[in-house]
């Protein structure tokens, strides 16, 4: 077997909501790249790549369509099926940029999975998760619109919820301080800054809530400062941007930084890596939110799959973003149900992609 062809599609994902809002950005839309590759054998895979706009991670959509076409000459002819060699033969096709390779690994394992007829969490380590839980974003906008929907999501029947912060900090005690009120027993809160807080600003706002029962999540942009505000905090801490590379898990374990990481898919570059830093964790006790920047169904299969192949007890929680968007971009996406998502047992990831809505591509490389 051998890639022949692969095709590049864009597609706008616009928010049900109106917008998302974290920290001092918010986007109407995101724009998502998917990524089909073709075989000599007739059997196609796909995988998708979705920047949470261009100036939250060193990512973007242009970026990541450029990437990808300057690769995609060197992965013609290539097996699929040995997914370890294609990441080896991405990584010197084109140095760093993780996000750009992600969308490929994940077709790959799409074509694996249908070449040997079993779900992609198979492939991972098993389906040792029959529903994997979510968690709701509470949109960052005013204290009172955001107690609102915190509301409205627990009627809902969700338990676990990331409320988005940092903006200006006084307001930020705010907002923290009426949505815990409004939090039912034995549901779980994490306000992330998304590296929003100066790391003096960051000490403040935990000391001023210190008598709250929440999570802190990435608070300031760089390690070394939210190191600095894990000493003068009592909550558990939750590592997200700056866990961006296997080195930088192993120093936060060594360093007692983090109580638990958000292991993003295309962050890491794909399923591959990101499984072994999954199982890095594991071994070293680390709980995981396993999620993505962003994306449509085809994203949140990938997310379901690894999610669904990692202990619960070491799975803290996943995000279902196709939740989020006014459109659905495939089908067979993960089944919702009382915060909890799953995929179906079928071949791959489970999902065909809506190529009417996809339209035709922006690119395509046969040689």
């Amino acid at each position: 077997m051998k890639i022949s062809k692969i095709n590049l599609y864009q597609v706008s994902l616009p928010m049900k909501e109106g917008s998302y809002s974290w920290s001092n950005q918010s986007f109407e839309a995101f724009d998502s790249t998917v990524v089909q590759i073709k075989t000599d054998e007739g059997i196609y895979g796909v995988g998708e790549i979705c920047p949470l706009g261009p100036a939250y991670l060193p990512a973007f959509a242009e970026g990541a369509r450029a990437g990808i076409t300057t690769m995609a000459p060197g992965l013609i002819g290539q097996d699929p099926r040995h997914i370890g060699a294609i990441n080896v033969l991405m990584d010197r096709l084109l140095k760093g940029h993780p996000y750009i390779k992600s969308a490929v690994d994940i077709a790959c394992h799409d074509i694996f999975g249908k070449v040997t007829g079993q779900p992609v969490c198979n492939i991972l380590g098993g389906r040792l998760q029959d529903e994997v839980r979510l968690f709701k974003v509470v949109s960052r906008s005013e204290p009172e619109a955001m107690v609102e929907k915190l509301i409205d999501y627990q009627e809902q029947g969700l338990k676990q919820f990331q409320m988005k912060v940092g903006a200006d900090p006084d307001v930020d005690i705010e907002r923290i301080r009426k949505v815990v009120a409004e939090l039912r027993p034995g549901n779980r809160l994490a306000a992330d800054a998304n590296c929003g807080w100066y790391q003096h600003d960051a000490v403040r706002v935990v000391s001023a809530v210190s008598d709250l029962s929440l999570y802190i999540e990435q608070p300031c942009e760089t390690y070394e400062e939210c190191r600095v505000v894990r000493d003068h905090s009592s909550h558990p801490m939750i590592l997200d941007e700056c866990m961006d590379s296997l080195q930088a898990v192993m120093r936060g374990h060594r360093e007692r930084a983090m109580d638990a990481i958000n292991l993003k898919i295309s962050r890491m570059g794909g399923l591959t890596k990101s499984r072994i830093i999954r199982d890095v964790c594991m071994s070293l006790g680390i709980v995981m939110t396993i999620e993505d920047t962003w994306g449509g169904e085809i994203a949140d299969a990938a997310i379901a799959h690894l999610a669904h192949s990692t202990p619960r007890e070491y799975h803290f929680q996943s995000s279902a973003f196709h939740e989020y968007a006014t459109h659905p971009i495939a089908e067979g996406g993960p089944v919702i149900k009382d915060g909890f998502m799953s995929m179906s047992h079928k071949p791959g990831l489970g999902v065909e992609p809506n190529w009417d809505l996809l339209g035709a591509p922006i690119a395509s490389i046969t040689t």
